[in-house]
């Protein structure tokens, strides 16, 4: 088994483990329907999918 040669002290540990942190997505705004969604994605709204400010598919309503 591994044993560590020399005791790790409490700041080397934390400061090993500060890198883990969430970052909040970066967001744009649609210019066509002021949507929020992550850039250079496409996203849906009301049925619609929308592309650069452009409806590319539009959903078919199932009757």
């Amino acid at each position: 088994m591994a044993h560590p040669k020399r005791k790790i002290s409490k700041t080397r540990r934390d400061k090993r483990r500060t890198h883990y942190k969430l970052n909040a997505p970066g967001l744009a705004q649609c210019p066509t329907t002021g949507e929020f969604h992550l850039p250079h994605r496409a996203f849906w709204l009301d049925g619609k999918l929308y592309y650069k400010g452009q409806v590319i598919i539009e959903k078919e309503v199932l009757a």
